[in-house]
Order: C-alpha cells, then sequence, then structure tokens
C-alpha cells in the first residue's frame, strides 16, 4: 500500500490550503484514515481523521480544518482555512484497515501505512 501526499505549499496567515493524499488501493479498504503533523523540533501530532465513519479533530484545528475522503478517487483531504504561522509542518497522512477504538485513534502508531509528507509554510 502506498499513499502519496500532496497540496503542501506557502501561504500567508488568513489563507487556505487543501492537502490531498492519493492512496494505491481503494480507500473504502481503510476503516481509518487521517492526517498528522509535524513541526520543527517537534513531535508528530494528530490533526484529523476519520475512523469508522466518524470524524476527529485536534482543539488547535476545529473549526478551521476539514477531513473528508473520495472513495470514488481513492483519496483523502484536508481542507485547511483561516491557517496560522503554528500550523507551519510537514503533513503525512496515514491509513490502517482496521478501525482503531476510539480512545487510541488520535496515535500515530496505531497506523500502519504512511504517505512521505507534504510540507505546509503559513507566514505571519
Amino acid at each position: 500500500v502506498q499513499l502519496q501526499a500532496s497540496g503542501g505549499g506557502l501561504v500567508q496567515a488568513g489563507g487556505s490550503l487543501r492537502l490531498s493524499c492519493a492512496a494505491s488501493e481503494r480507500t473504502f479498504s481503510f476503516n481509518a484514515m487521517g492526517w498528522f503533523r509535524q513541526a520543527p523540533g517537534k513531535d508528530r501530532e494528530f490533526v484529523a481523521i476519520w475512523n469508522a465513519g466518524t470524524r476527529y479533530y485536534a482543539d488547535s484545528v476545529t473549526g478551521r480544518f476539514t477531513i473528508s475522503r473520495d472513495n470514488a478517487e481513492n483519496r483523502l483531504y484536508l481542507q485547511m482555512n483561516s491557517l496560522r504561522p503554528e500550523d507551519t509542518a510537514v503533513y503525512y497522512c496515514a491509513a490502517n484497515q482496521n478501525r482503531i477504538a476510539s480512545g487510541s485513534a488520535r496515535s500515530d502508531y496505531m497506523y500502519r501505512y504512511w504517505g512521505q509528507g507534504t510540507l505546509v509554510t503559513v507566514s505571519s
């Protein structure tokens, strides 16, 4: 299984970007898919996930980011609005065939497949 993330770039604060993650297999085979990010000098952190039909968001992005998936196109998306400098990071898409227990779904070690990451830089 391969995941290919794209859509990152440089944007001014307040701007928007849409990240895309293309999967080499049918996305409906993944019960859990999500986005994580890693800022310079920091650990990788949960951003948004789609787990067995339920969406979860980190508090820091709630109301600004939206996760969606298109099973016909085998893609996962992350629409990011009202971007802030603190959103600057490498964003990774992740997937797992099995549903993940809700209490563990925000943990990156629960995901088997990972994309290569796409850099998002938000200037102030």
